[in-house]
């Protein structure tokens, strides 16, 4: 069956619009809240209509992980880029760990599920939301390993507030990655069809 590259490309973006976030907050502190709350809202789609539907219907909410994209499928070994790369592929490695551990893929929706009751009274971007995210990381994620090696400011990660959105980012980007391989995404494809990813997402970025 023809893989469909553009609904690929989609989810790829969303894993590297993780990857982009959890750098900034681990260097800067910050990160860009728009995007912050796509990633975040992708984890309550779980029976989408469609592939964009995971971010909003609206490709423009992935223009940062289009960018992103773009500079992974170019990037050289060092600097930023391969910081980005390591974190893109570190989520794909652990969505496969997850995806073969049934009980922990179970408590993953669950967990996920019993968000519905808190968010009746918070915001999914307050910290008491953020932080709820970030434990079912911790207990649910982490321990299937490998642990995902943040890299940034000392100073910034070792923020309570940082630590936590950083996980609950990281869970967002389990969820693209964990789409990217329910829409024929596979790791040849960023061997083999790179040409074929940039220009999709070139194109994409094109409407944004």
């Amino acid at each position: 069956m023809a893989k469909n590259y553009y609904d690929i490309t989609l989810a790829l973006a969303g894993i590297c619009q993780a990857a982009r976030l959890v750098q900034q907050l681990a260097h800067e502190g910050h990160c860009s809240q728009e995007e912050m709350s796509v990633s975040l809202r992708s984890l309550l789609e779980m029976n989408p209509a469609s592939t964009l539907a995971v971010y909003g219907n609206n490709e423009a909410n992935l223009k940062m992980g289009l960018e992103t994209l773009l500079g992974v499928l170019n990037a050289n070994r060092q600097g930023p880029g391969a910081e980005l790369t390591r974190y893109a592929l570190s989520l794909m490695l652990l969505e496969r760990k997850l995806y073969a551990n049934k009980a922990a893929m179970n408590q993953l929706g669950e967990r996920i599920d019993q968000l519905d009751r808190q968010l009746a009274h918070f915001e999914l971007e307050s910290e008491t939301m953020i932080s709820s995210l970030a434990s079912i990381y911790v207990d649910v994620v982490s321990p299937v390993g490998p642990r995902i090696q943040v890299t940034g400011s000392p100073a910034i990660l070792q923020n309570t507030q940082v630590q936590a959105k950083v996980r609950a980012i990281l869970l967002a980007g389990i969820r693209s990655a964990v789409l990217w391989h329910q829409v024929g995404g596979g790791r040849l494809q960023l061997m083999f069809s790179r040409n074929r990813l940039f220009e999709q997402a070139k194109n994409i970025l094109a409407h944004c």
